[in-house]
């Protein structure tokens, strides 16, 4: 087994992150390598490894260092070390509601359930050697908590659309806080099979399709079918994308959760909806290089 490691420079690494984690969904491993750098580290066979040239295109200018070294047996438990829980707390109920959202706990099936006596939460079992989206990442944590904040206004009664699904961990905890129908969309054929059995593994009614953002029809908002009710869709997604969905979005979502921002790509984006569907920026949360943005089509 070898192990790839990358180091690069901290103030890029969030952005290195995103995109290693698209050269290796399954995951990778951190560690602080001093007050400059963070190394990131994948596991595999040869064959199954990032290619040096695709590793270095995508750290760019962030790079400080690349290794290899072989790793003794024992490493997949050295590995799920790094994939811990990740509780993501629901917002405080407003005045007159009839129920308080859940706490989401997203764990990795090796872990326990934590059950609490002092508070409601729904467990959420995540395989991260899968597809992208296990909750440790902020792209994700800042989704989970915006639609918390949404489903905190009152009870889901509406279907959701979450395109880019990964994981499926977005769709899964719409799901869980009532919405429905739910409708998961991903290009990448593994991440479709690691969505559908997440979605088996937590008991949740969750259909997910293959589809192609770029070429086909939207579900429900572009020239697809219609199911009753407001679509909530979540869109986390890189910037490059989120221009795509714009331009198929041919009616305007009750509400829209777009994930996978920079914090310096958010005006953008949120201009853009408001001007071609006439939504608008209801909450925007970030954490170090990247935000969300819930933009809304109605009160």
């Amino acid at each position: 087994m070898i192990r790839l490691a990358v180091r690069v420079r901290r103030a890029q690494a969030e952005l290195v992150l995103a995109e290693l984690l698209e050269l290796a969904p399954a995951g990778v491993e951190e560690l602080d390598v001093g007050s400059d750098a963070v190394e990131y580290a994948v596991y595999g066979s040869p064959g199954e490894l990032p290619a040096l040239g695709d590793l270095k295109a995508a750290v760019g200018g962030a790079l400080v260092e690349i290794s290899t070294t072989e790793v003794a047996d024992g490493w997949q438990e050295r590995w799920k070390l790094f994939h811990r829980p990740s509780v993501i707390a629901a917002p405080a109920p407003p005045a007159g509601a009839e129920r308080r959202v859940p706490d989401l706990r997203v764990r990795p099936p090796w872990e326990p359930a934590r059950p609490r006596a002092d508070r409601v939460v729904e467990e959420i079992v995540i395989d991260p050697g899968q597809a992208f989206g296990t909750g440790a990442h902020a792209t994700t944590r800042l989704c989970l908590e915006l639609l918390l904040e949404l489903a905190s206004l009152g009870r889901p009664d509406g279907p959701l659309l979450d395109i880019g699904t990964g994981s499926g961990i977005l769709a899964i905890a719409g799901a869980r806080l009532a919405f429905a129908p739910v409708l998961g969309l991903d290009n990448d054929r593994e991440s479709v099979v690691a969505a559908r059995e997440n979605a088996a593994c937590n008991a949740v009614d969750v259909e997910v399709r293959q589809f192609d953002l770029r070429s086909e029809p939207l579900p429900w908002i572009g020239a697809g079918e219609s199911p009753p009710g407001s679509v909530v869709v979540v869109a986390n997604l890189l910037r490059p994308l989120l221009l795509e969905l714009e331009q198929k979005l041919m009616r305007r979502p009750a509400h829209l959760l777009a994930g996978g921002l920079l914090r310096e790509e958010v005006d953008e984006i949120a201009a853009m909806f408001a001007a071609r569907l006439g939504m608008r920026e209801r909450r925007r949360r970030e954490r170090g290089e990247w935000a969300a943005v819930w933009m809304a089509g109605r009160d």
